[in-house]
């Protein structure tokens, strides 16, 4: 069977996307494993399915690179949502559905992709770090010297550490560039290194670094990809609500997938 894929990355952060509506196959886990690799199949950070879905303008159906179902992906949803108007199959207003539930989406006058996040409800302190759920779990540490540090290595023993190894966790480290922006490097559980950016770790560090008490924050992120922009109001030191990621979702290239040929 062939299969069209579409590739498109938010600021670093790469998918391979195909639209599932009338798609009558389901990829392995191994699949998709496979396609994610980056020296023998087309190479991503992960890979997203877009489905029809009952009340709304679609379903984010998202993989982690390992080929296992993953938690909420920010850029992912961010070019799903360019995937779905670049298919002209959406509105103003994007209404789908993820694995964390509703999220809201629109195309800004720039034309980056404005993507709600879910509410947060509750911030651990890992003696003086921080670890907190914006769809996927993330581990926040702020850090100087960002460039030095080797963050796959330190990611890695973090996200394996006896706490985390069960179910993993997303290891950010954050260097404040000044009241309105920081600098932001990610590993990823699921690809088990670091990626060049990363939408729910972007939002777990901003929150983290709001430089107002209380009220409305924006902040301006660096990633080795590029930069996104997060809205959102504090209510309090563990409580964030009306959360918006920022930024590009930019289509690069389409091809065909001969399933029969995926090992």
């Amino acid at each position: 069977m062939k299969i069209t894929f579409y590739k498109y990355h938010g600021t670093g952060n790469d998918f391979i996307v195909i639209d599932g509506r009338n798609l009558n196959y389901n990829f392995t886990e191994k699949q998709i494993e496979s396609l994610c690799h980056r020296r023998f199949g087309i190479g991503a950070d992960g890979f997203m399915i877009l489905l029809s879905a009952h009340g709304y303008d679609f379903e984010m159906q998202y993989f982690n690179a390992d080929g296992k179902p993953g938690s909420m992906c920010g850029n992912g949803g961010r070019c799903i949502v360019q995937f779905a108007i670049d298919l002209g199959i959406c509105k103003d207003e994007i209404r789908f559905i993820a694995v964390d539930g509703l999220h809201l989406a629109e195309q800004d006058e720039k034309g980056r992709i404005r993507l709600k996040m879910s509410d947060v409800q509750d911030v651990h302190n890992e003696s003086g770090d921080f670890v907190l759920d914006t769809g996927s779990p993330h581990y926040v540490k702020f850090i100087n010297d960002l460039d030095e540090l080797d963050v796959a290595k330190e990611g890695k023993h973090i996200r394996n550490s006896p706490k985390f190894i069960d179910k993993g966790i997303n290891v950010n480290f954050v260097h404040i560039l000044n009241d309105h922006s920081i600098y932001v490097r990610t590993y990823e559980r699921g690809v088990e290194d670091e990626t060049w950016s990363c939408g729910t770790g972007v939002t777990a560090s901003c929150l983290m670094a709001a430089h107002n008490e209380s009220g409305f924050n924006e902040v301006d992120v660096q990633t080795l990809g590029g930069k996104l922009t997060v809205e959102f109001e504090r209510v309090n030191d563990k409580t964030y609500n009306n959360i918006w990621l920022i930024g590009p979702a930019t289509y690069v290239f389409k091809g065909i997938i001969d399933t029969e040929k995926i090992d």
